[in-house]
Formats: C-alpha cells, sequence, structure tokens
C-alpha cells in the first residue's frame, strides 16, 4: 500500500499479529466455510507469509489459482521461499497496494479474500477504492469474505476503538455492490462475514 497507507495505520494482512498470535485463525476451516472449491480462483490480499494462500493452493489444486498480495516485500519473500519449497505451482504473488489497480483481469476472481484488513482501511478512508476494484475483478455472483476481529477488547488484535461489528461491515461494504450472505463464527477473535457481488 501506498506510504500514505502505512504512516497512518501499518498493516501487513493475517500474518500482521505474528509470534504466539499466528495460529489464532484456522485457514484451511475459514477457506472451506468461505465455500473455497477446486477450480477456483482466490485472491489473498494482505497475504503476510502466505498462510491462508498455501492452504488454498491445496484446495484449488492444479486447475484452480491463487493470488497472494501484500505491501511488504518481506513477507512476499518468506511466501516465495515456501512457494519454492513445497514446490507450489498455482500462487503468483505481488508485491502491490490494494487500494490502486491491481494486475488481474475484470470479472476473474471467484473469491476475495479479506482477513484482517478492513478495519485499516475504515480508519484511513481507504475503503472506497479498495472495494470499488474488488468488484471490478470479482466475477458476478463471486464471493468477497471478510474475516476481521469480533469487537472484544483485546489483545490480540488492534484497540477495541477500530474493531467494527459484523452489521457495521455490512453497512460499508453494501454500498458498493455487494449483498451480505452469511456471518461465520471463526474462532475466539474472529468473525467471518461474506457478500456476494450484484449486478449495478
Amino acid at each position: 500500500m501506498s506510504n500514505k497507507f502505512e504512516k497512518r495505520h501499518n498493516h501487513f494482512g493475517s500474518d500482521h499479529f505474528g509470534g504466539i498470535f499466528s495460529n489464532l485463525l484456522d485457514a484451511r476451516k475459514v477457506l472451506r466455510e468461505i465455500e473455497l472449491k477446486t477450480s477456483n480462483t482466490l485472491l489473498d490480499i494482505g497475504c503476510g507469509e502466505g498462510r491462508f494462500s498455501i492452504s488454498a493452493s491445496e484446495i484449488v489444486r492444479d486447475n484452480g489459482k491463487v493470488y497472494a498480495i501484500d505491501i511488504s516485500k518481506e513477507a512476499i519473500n518468506s511466501l516465495e521461499e515456501k512457494i519454492k519449497k513445497k514446490n507450489i505451482r498455482n500462487i503468483e504473488t505481488f508485491i502491490g497496494d490494494i487500494t490502486k489497480k491491481l494486475p488481474i483481469k475484470n470479472d476473474s476472481i471467484d473469491i476475495y479474500l479479506m482477513s484482517n484488513i478492513l478495519h485499516g482501511l475504515v480508519i484511513n478512508k481507504e475503503v472506497g477504492s479498495t472495494l470499488k476494484e474488488t468488484y471490478r475483478i470479482l466475477k458476478q455472483g463471486g464471493t468477497l469474505a471478510v474475516v476481521d476481529f469480533k469487537k472484544i477488547n483485546g489483545p490480540p488484535g488492534p484497540s477495541i476503538s477500530i474493531r467494527m461489528t459484523p452489521e457495521e461491515v455490512e453497512e460499508i461494504i453494501n454500498k458498493y455492490g455487494f449483498k451480505k450472505k452469511k456471518i461465520i463464527d471463526a474462532g475466539k477473535y474472529h468473525y467471518t462475514i461474506t457478500f456476494s457481488k450484484n449486478i449495478k
């Protein structure tokens, strides 16, 4: 993301809290619950070191594709090392700014995964540019999956003052051409809320 974004809210995706918090989310369970399937194409934004991307690559298999994007060169380098070590052939990595146009075709993504990202976009007032790009690249009927921290006192996670309830997330996302599908409990600290892309 832009330097402006980094100065206001440093956010490097689902692995951002790292260390003893790195296993707060069961990646395979989340991916099953958002209905990722064989041959799907998934975009993992703020992918960190690839916890979701690697699990997704195993689910979509040879006929599927995973795009993994993060602002952190170090995170992408770490993910690429894992990809090479595991001989994974269906993950494509990018160092990139999710608030700007991405090198991905229109209507090409089945599932757009945003894990531990939305609260940062909201506080930095960059939701609009991100979700307009999300809408562009998602297939009609595709799924936007938002995973974020429950609105409870931490740690782990950000201050409760910038956390959002699923209802608050729904109110934000609906403005950009999406409709809520379901809310899923993703563990002690997280929830997942999925949205479908609708015709404007």
